[in-house]
């Protein structure tokens, strides 16, 4: 009997928080009423290792079953008395646990180490760390805890199936050591090796060359976003250039050695360290193979995060995925989660005399075969489709069943188009009539960035042909009587497919992806998150601060030369200056696009020796002439809008005074540059001082939030250019107006409001900027 096994039994958990350990500890919970669990949670930086439990478990809906038959008070006292946390972390040797956490540890009967790095795409050292050497440092833990006790206690261990590796046949419930065409691989050298490569890596991500390059990706994406931000985006960028080279090696590593990748090669061999160190301490090795969602506990379809399958059938049913490799007739190994439960929980009440392992997995007892989940998946949203931005249902391509390299070289080609497309496009100042285009292109790159790495990381696992036996799986679950059973599920052979994944699975997973299940409806339409954003700027207590150039005016500095400049010399010249400042574009948008302070100070000489008092007498009619008839009128109404709600305004414009303060009484403030005179009345062509330019646009905004009396979360800042990024990520909140194609891929990133104000219509009688009359 399970439940008399287990009663008055103290079981210690390691990953509670993840979805296994999630099941598993509402399993005990709802089950095994008489038995107690010890939690091993590392805390967080800001948060404690009970906040953690709270926060990150026991809120999760697994637990609504039991908060709704025992209700909330009854549900935090069965907590209370039968649940401890111990603060830990399996990354450290001995645990570090404190004395109350080694306490916990040696009253406890069992120990069920299910804590893992289950991605597929773990960076190699990381994967060493935890998978191959964190269950033997819990192990000793357990043994040093207990070792002044006569009963050594029970040890289950989690691992995978997947360390059968690309076998193909059968793969018997027995340790690594006893099967043929393994490999024996001296694990200290492969932790050694591993800790060689971090450091090695490292170093390279620092030399000059490599630097270099990632310093060309950072531009590439922020341009002249000023010193701060390209800093910071090329340090993120250095730490997933170390992150994606020790992937690889670990990669190339354990697929020299027959493993997919480094999370089978890992746990592998971790489970022949742990049969090698663990004593006196019986120890039973439970394998999963792909985890799923529950078929029944703690009700049916539950699952917690995206697994393996689940990103691959919404990009499928999506229309973003059109082929996965496979073999139609192979078996795909899957298995739910609470059937992986129900096999820890039962191995863990039978301790083996020393180690015993156990297949918690489908394929040779009741198999799913590719073929048959492809069929169930095209007649689920053949009848269910989802739906796409549109409200059109969204047609389910034809699954061909490649081969992985076909379909790789194929994700390659298109990838490298769409690459070099993008990155032409980043190059040029397209605005807003090309934005269908920009974020069509964004959403292609970004579906066959998801396809790569989806086949990438799975599809070795989808290719495999390996059968995993499940004889001791099956003599375990002959121990359960009928009660048991229906309490707690490990047989395989309950499922029944087409039900499971038709009525169970797949609409989990569509609800769990929050996707589109049905067309536009002819209901009132709700609020879009646009409209709610756009709505939420104008209430509060609130900054307002605008850029002036291309996002309340298209104009900018050379247009305000070219017009001041033309406005008092004669047709021909102004004809000439025009051309001149046309002729001289490509040039100065290079130097615009690597520096934008260095622009302005170049292109400002060109006042040297004009008469400012000339200038500002022209000032009106620069107004009226041009930049009305080149504003934005919902740019205009969006400054006149905050300044009805009582908001503080300010513009801040890198253009030079004299130039735009016609503009200045639309806002409450404006900043703008001062160029110096001479004794005559003269400009000098000079701008002293820092200018409004990147960072320090930012650090302007914070200096004006506070001395006007607001919090930096109270402002908002409008701006069009990657060159403004400082301003609007200091900004409480930021909207990017008719954004270059660099910030409208940020900002789509970050969730930014994306305004596209059309200009006035007095434009198109405008072809070049010339004052005065023709």
């Amino acid at each position: 009997m399970l439940e008399s096994a287990l009663s008055g039994k103290t079981i210690f958990v390691t990953g509670a928080t993840g979805f296994l350990g999630t099941a598993l500890v509402e399993t005990v919970l709802r089950a095994l009423p008489e038995t107690k669990l010890v939690l091993l949670i590392r805390p967080g930086r800001a948060i404690t290792a009970e906040g953690r439990a709270e926060k990150d478990l026991f809120r999760n809906n697994c637990f609504d079953r039991l908060r709704d038959q025992w209700g909330s008070q009854r549900f935090r006292d069965e907590i209370a008395n039968r649940v401890s946390i111990a603060k830990g972390d399996v990354g450290t040797d001995g645990l570090g646990l404190d004395e109350e956490g080694q306490r916990l540890l040696a009253n406890s009967d069992i120990v069920v180490h299910s804590a893992a790095t289950v991605s597929f795409d773990a960076m190699f050292d990381q994967a060493i760390e935890i998978n191959l050497l964190g269950p033997t440092r819990v192990m000793h833990a357990y043994q040093q805890a207990r070792s002044n006790l006569e009963d050594k206690g029970h040890f289950v261990s989690v691992s995978t199936a997947y360390v059968a590796g690309s076998r193909k046949g059968d793969a018997p419930e027995l340790s690594l050591t006893e099967q043929p065409h393994y490999p024996d691989i001296p694990w200290q050298q492969e932790v050694n090796a591993a800790r060689a490569q971090r450091t090695s890596t490292e170093a390279s991500s620092r030399e000059p060359d490599t630097l270099a390059e990632l310093r060309s990706i950072a531009l590439a994406e922020l341009g002249a976003a000023g010193v701060a931000l390209l800093s910071e985006k090329i340090e993120r960028l250095r730490a997933e250039w170390v992150k994606d080279e020790m992937v690889a090696k670990g990669r190339a590593r354990a697929q020299s050695l027959g493993w997919p990748d480094a999370y089978a090669m890992t746990k592998a061999l971790g489970e022949r360290l742990l049969e090698s160190e663990h004593g006196q301490v019986p120890l039973s090795i439970v394998r999963p193979s792909i985890i799923e969602s529950a078929l029944r506990d703690p009700f049916p379809g539950w699952i917690r995060g995206f697994r393996m399958a689940e990103p691959i059938i919404i990009s499928f049913a999506r229309g973003l995925l059109k082929d996965f490799p496979g073999v139609p007739e192979g078996v795909v190994d899957v298995i739910p989660v609470d059937l992986v439960v129900g096999a820890i929980l039962t191995a863990a009440a039978h301790p083996p005399e020393s180690v015993k392992h156990y297949h918690s997995a489908s394929g040779s007892v009741n198999p799913l075969k590719y073929r048959q989940l492809v069929g169930f998946i095209r007649k689920y949203f053949s009848e269910n489709p989802l739906y796409d931005e549109i409200g059109q249902a969204i047609a389910i391509p034809e699954w061909t069943y490649p081969a992985r390299g076909q379909v790789e070289t194929t994700l390659r080609r298109s990838k490298r188009l769409v690459d070099t497309s993008t990155k032409i496009i980043s190059k040029l100042p397209l605005r807003s009539n090309f934005v269908e285009y920009q974020d069509q292109l964004a959403e292609t790159q970004q579906g066959l960035e998801r396809a790569s790495s989806y086949v990438e990381l799975y599809g070795a696992y989808a290719e495999c042909e390996a059968i995993y036996l499940a004889d001791n799986l099956l003599e375990l679950a002959s121990e359960l009587d009928d009660a048991e059973r229906a309490t707690i599920a490990m047989d395989p052979r309950l499922i029944d497919w087409e039900s499971f994944v038709l009525t169970t699975h797949l609409p989990s997973v569509v609800e769990h992806a929050r996707a589109r299940t049905r067309p536009k409806s002819s209901a009132p339409k709700r609020t879009s998150r646009e409209d709610r954003l756009r709505a939420s700027l104008l209430t509060g207590h609130r900054m307002a601060a605008f850029d002036l150039e291309n996002t309340i005016l298209a104009a900018n500095v050379v247009d305000s030369f070219s017009w001041l400049a033309t406005a008092s010399v004669e047709g021909g010249q102004r004809l000439a200056i025009a051309a001149s400042l046309l002729a001289e574009a490509p040039q100065l948008l290079a130097l615009d696009n690597h520096d934008r302070s260095d622009f302005l100070r170049y292109f400002y000489r060109r006042y040297r020796g004009a008469e400012l008092e000339e200038l500002e007498r022209k000032a009106p009619e620069f107004l009226t002439g041009y930049l009305l008839r080149k504003s934005f009128p919902l740019g205009l109404a969006r400054v006149r809008a905050h300044r009805r709600a009582g908001h503080f305004t300010v513009c801040i414009t890198g253009a030079l005074s004299f130039a735009v303060a016609p503009m200045a009484p639309l806002f409450d403030q404006m900043i703008s540059l001062e160029m110096t005179t001479d004794d005559n009345g003269r400009l000098t062509g000079e701008v002293p001082g820092a200018l409004p330019i990147g960072e320090a646009r930012g650090d302007l905004l914070r200096k004006l939030a506070k001395s006007h009396g607001f919090e930096i979360e109270e402002t908002i800042a409008y701006a069009d250019s990657t060159s403004d990024l400082p301003m609007l990520e200091a900004a409480g909140a930021a909207v990017a107006v008719n954004p270059d194609t660099k910030l409208r891929q940020l900002a789509r990133r970050r969730g930014w409001l994306i305004e596209e104000w059309s200009r006035a219509k007095g434009y198109g009688n405008i072809f070049l900027p010339i004052g005065g009359q023709l």
